[in-house]
């Protein structure tokens, strides 16, 4: 009977995690940020701590706030930096010579309007320009700028309210180094503490690697990606190389949505140079060095960071980023190893005389 009523226990415990990170992902993705950042900020705090100019000391709440200030500022730092090569690429843009452009596709696109009135896409009479024309109409109408216009809105709104979340709950984490760590043991009967506090620090150390490592991967893809679209000459490298690295903080999807973006800033330089007969191999070299980059990752760094990180196989991270994704979106692929990091703790500290969870928590 004991052991019938942990099970049913165990999966309505489950469920319940799931539907309340669902429900909350925005709250937990702050939280979980915040709490990467005063990790990331905790050193910085404890040196200025240090220091000490004849009986003055710092105060501990100005040491957070200057902590929390420093890593703002070097993101500012970071983001100004990109800033100039956005800004080139929408001048970019707006260079390009249409005229020159249609003159130079007139060939192809006869080819596809003559294929498409083969197969009676097109009516009779009626032009790929025409039907483009018509789209374009309707995308840049009052209705749907309008909806345009409010996303955005909305967007930017979501947007602020996130870092001015994440960097309210940083500076509090940074200030009280275990308000994190005691609001837990508040969710815990008193009973259950030593285990709550062997969970603390299974689950830190195990996540600490894992955002170490995928700092380290992160900044290889960057390197990897830069490289090799530098040593192939291709105009703005960096800008997308960083993008492609960035990218890969979305497990799987990311690379993707990466390469699709340094492929369509290769074409739009090209559009702007007029060197329209170079837009495909520029495509086939951008997407060969995001391949190969990838490869490497896949075969090299994500082992690394998924199998001894998190003590993972990489068939079983593989399902629960697909299930995460379908349940959360593209937050829950980020938060999918973090979250499933600390379910496996946490069932292995309370159930682990369950075959199934000896088997999930065996390398662990």
């Amino acid at each position: 009977m004991n052991r019938t009523v942990k099970i049913i226990f165990s999966v309505v415990l489950t469920v319940a995690a799931l539907l309340f990170l669902w429900y909350f992902s925005n709250l937990v993705f702050y939280i979980l940020s915040a709490a990467v950042l005063s990790m990331i900020g905790r050193p910085l705090v404890d040196l200025l701590d240090g220091i000490k100019i004849g009986k003055f000391r710092l105060p501990h709440v100005l040491s957070s706030l200057l902590s929390l200030l420093v890593m703002v500022g070097i993101f500012m730092l970071l983001f100004s930096l990109f800033v100039p090569l956005i800004a080139h690429q929408a001048r970019v843009i707006s260079s390009i010579d249409t005229q020159a452009m249609a003159k130079a596709f007139s060939e192809p696109l006869a080819l596809i309007n003559y294929t498409l009135h083969e197969y009676s896409i097109l009516q009779p009479g009626q032009s790929m320009q025409d039907a483009l024309i018509g789209q374009l109409h309707s995308v840049v109408s009052y209705a749907t700028f309008s909806d345009a216009f409010n996303y955005l809105i909305a967007f930017t709104g979501s947007f602020m309210m996130a870092v001015f979340s994440i960097l309210f709950i940083s500076f509090f984490f940074l200030k009280d180094e275990k308000l994190l760590y005691n609001s837990f043991l508040l969710l815990i009967p008193q009973k259950h503490n030593p285990a709550a506090v062997r969970i603390i620090a299974q689950v830190k150390n195990l996540l600490t690697r894992y955002l170490l490592g995928l700092l380290m991967e992160v900044a290889a893809m960057v390197t990897l990606i830069t490289l090799g679209l530098t040593i192939f000459k291709v105009e703005n490298a960096l800008l997308i190389g960083f993008i492609g690295g960035l990218m890969n903080i979305i497990p799987y999807l990311g690379p993707l949505i990466g390469a699709t973006i340094g492929i369509i800033i290769g074409i739009i330089g090209s559009l702007a140079m007029g060197a329209y007969t170079s837009i495909l191999p520029l495509s086939l070299t951008i997407a060969g060095v995001f391949a190969v980059s990838n490869l490497i990752d896949n075969m090299l760094l994500q082992p690394i960071i998924y199998s001894s990180s998190v003590k993972a196989h990489p068939i079983e991270i593989f399902m629960v980023i697909i299930v995460f994704g379908s349940l959360f979106g593209i937050t829950g692929m980020i938060l999918a190893v973090p979250a499933y990091t600390v379910i496996r703790v946490i069932l292995r500290e309370f159930f682990s005389e369950m075959r199934l969870v000896r088997k999930l928590t065996e390398n662990m």
